[in-house]
């Protein structure tokens, strides 16, 4: 199979998840990046980070459409986390490639665990400031480093941390993803790191197709059977990933 075949089924699968989801689509992009198009560690997360930004606005313009977007608590959320997104990208670019692939191992286990639990999170009905603005720094040093957009953390946050619905959770989400996103990406850009266009776009493009199509894919079946499924699958990933990684 051609690497730009590759790139298209990589990026349909990792647009599904996004859009069907609200999560997943990046934590799927670095290790697709990685180990079927050869990326290294370093520009998988750079270019993960240019797929996160555009597919984040798009999905967000969809939501924004429908009222679907918490824009103050979003906006909140999502300037607690724009120094850390930018530090933690700038520092990314100095760790070694095994640090960074174990932490990304850890986090994709951790997306995974969290996809496979049945109950959805509830909202606590209280606003802490503190714990929002360690929530958003926390998010937002995630991205940086790993160019992951984090929707498996920013929405169960957002609903117990911010109390937004769950209705408004995930498209708010994406308003956080994209703002941290563009803010990592900005901390890469001294670094030397090569991109291959020629790889990415169309990886890019059949992710923003993917999305819509995750967005219907969610309206026939269900989200349990879906968060299973892409659960599993990132649990295999982070396995892989990790035991790539140490030996």
């Amino acid at each position: 199979m051609t690497p730009l075949i590759l790139a298209l089924l990589a990026g349909g699968v990792a647009g599904v998840s996004l859009g069907a989801l609200g999560a997943g689509g990046s934590i799927l992009t670095v290790p697709a990046l990685i180990y079927l198009l050869g990326f290294t560690p370093a520009a998988a997360t750079t270019a993960s980070l240019v797929v996160v930004v555009v597919t984040s606005v798009t999905a967000l313009v969809a939501h924004a459409r429908a009222g679907a977007v918490r824009w103050r608590a979003g906006l909140l959320f999502a300037a607690a986390g724009l120094l850390p997104a930018a530090g933690a990208g700038a520092l990314s670019a100095r760790l070694p490639a095994a640090v960074l692939t174990l932490l990304f191992a850890a986090v994709a286990a951790l997306a995974g665990l969290h996809m496979l639990r049945r109950s959805a999170p509830g909202g606590s009905g209280t606003v802490s400031g503190v714990r929002a603005a360690g929530a958003g720094a926390g998010l937002g040093a995630v991205t940086g480093f790993l160019g992951v957009g984090g929707g498996f953390l920013a929405v169960p946050a957002l609903v117990t941390v911010l109390a937004v619905p769950m209705s408004a959770a995930v498209g708010t989400s994406l308003l956080v993803v994209a703002a941290n996103g563009l803010v990592a990406l900005a901390g890469r850009a001294y670094a030397a790191v090569h991109l291959d266009l020629a790889l990415l776009l169309p990886f890019l493009a059949a992710a923003v197709l993917g999305a819509w199509d995750g967005r219907r894919l969610a309206a026939k079946v269900s989200a349990g059977t879906l968060r299973r499924v892409f659960g599993a699958l990132l649990l295999a990933v982070a396995v892989s990933m990790g035991a790539t990684a140490v030996l």
